[in-house]
């Protein structure tokens, strides 16, 4: 069974974390939360709450198949815990896919794996994507390799459709 690893703190996107976990789930595959403090409640943008089962200190690239990096503000936080950059970093070079979507390229940014890649995000962040070395697309899904991202919750269909294609090996 697919074990998918996905972020959460105070502010995420509502939709960015839930769409994707629950296309996952259908699958058959395994979704766990992980956030700054396990069995703590975190709200999101628009009030819905979504329970951390870990804590992102007890989490390992190594025990899951990828990693889901919703948006929100939440990555403004998460990007300031060297747990998060760390892991973030060991997904990406371990090949795995790395899904993030929105603002969370601001995870991306500050572990510093996008220079030199094709990725998109919310016009936002756009500036910081480019400054960041990034090949920034105004598209709804841009995949270069085992990095995929979408700018905002109306691209997730095809979002989570990509992250599931890569899970399956196609």
């Amino acid at each position: 069974m697919k074990r998918i690893l996905t972020l959460v703190d105070d502010v995420y996107e509502d939709l960015e974390l839930w769409y994707p976990k629950l296309r996952l789930e259908e699958e058959g595959w395994r979704v766990v939360v992980a956030g700054p403090e396990a069995s703590r409640t975190y709200a999101g943008k628009h009030g819905y709450p979504c329970l951390a089962e870990v804590a992102l200190a007890a989490v390992a690239a190594p025990d899951f198949d990828a990693l889901l990096l919703p948006g929100g503000f939440a990555p403004d936080r998460l990007r300031r815990d060297p747990q998060v950059l760390a892991l973030t970093r060991a997904f990406d070079a371990q090949g795995k896919p790395l899904a993030f979507i929105c603002h969370a390229g601001w995870i991306c940014i500050s572990a510093g794996i996008l220079k030199g890649r094709r990725a998109t995000s919310t016009v936002g962040i756009k500036d910081d994507m480019i400054n960041a070395g990034a090949i920034w697309r105004d598209e709804a899904l841009v995949v270069d390799g085992h990095l995929i991202s979408s700018r905002t919750p109306r691209d997730l269909p095809v979002f989570a459709k990509a992250l599931v294609e890569q899970l399956q090996g196609r």
